[in-house]
């Protein structure tokens, strides 16, 4: 069997010759591939690269291509980044004198950003999900305390409780009162 693949109408647009480095500038096209318009325009607005304002007007450039477009007069944004990617360009090559007559390298790199946008809903899985949710804790479970094993046998600790917890009171007030007559004999001993 034969699949017939209907080929998706795309515009694209794309920026030759940008000076950066074509792996800093996949950092930023990857963030907005699959995403609506309207999000990879925000999510470009917040980024902290300098090559995020490169790839903005590249993704201007795209939606003014798709509105003015004399066969198909998109609305900017009900598009979607189907492509977004970042091919090296040429290195321009220059040189530093350092020390003892030598020079160093210094490698200006250059890229090509291009992106492509199609009309439908964006296949990215993330788009629902707010970029500020907080992971859910795992719960933590407490070790359980390991208890000694005794020794006595448990129908002798169960007879003997009552009859331990008795005597020491019973000692204790015997205690208390020895203990004032025993002080008040020691010193009168020791006198004589």
């Amino acid at each position: 069997m034969a699949v017939a693949e209907q080929e998706r109408e795309t515009v694209r647009a794309q920026a030759r010759w940008v000076h950066s480095s074509a792996r800093k500038a996949r950092l930023v096209t990857d963030l907005i591939r699959g995403r609506s318009v309207p999000e990879a325009r925000t999510i470009l607005a917040f980024s902290n690269r300098a090559v995020a304002k490169d790839v903005d007007k590249v993704l201007r450039s795209a939606v003014a291509n798709a509105e003015t477009h004399p066969a198909l007069h998109w609305q900017g944004d009900d598009l979607v980044v189907v492509a977004a990617y970042a091919d090296e360009g040429p290195t321009l090559k220059r040189w530093r004198a350092r020390a003892r007559g030598r020079v160093a390298r210094i490698r200006k790199r250059t890229c090509h950003i291009t992106i492509e946008l199609a009309q439908g809903v964006p296949t990215s899985a993330a788009a629902g999900v707010p970029a500020m949710a907080a992971p859910e804790p795992a719960p933590v479970e407490e070790p359980e305390l390991a208890e000694e094993p005794e020794t006595v046998d448990e129908a002798e600790a169960i007879v003997d409780e009552p009859e331990a917890t008795e005597e020491p009171e019973a000692e204790e007030a015997e205690a208390e009162t020895s203990e004032p007559e025993a002080e008040a004999e020691t010193p009168e001993e020791s006198d004589k």
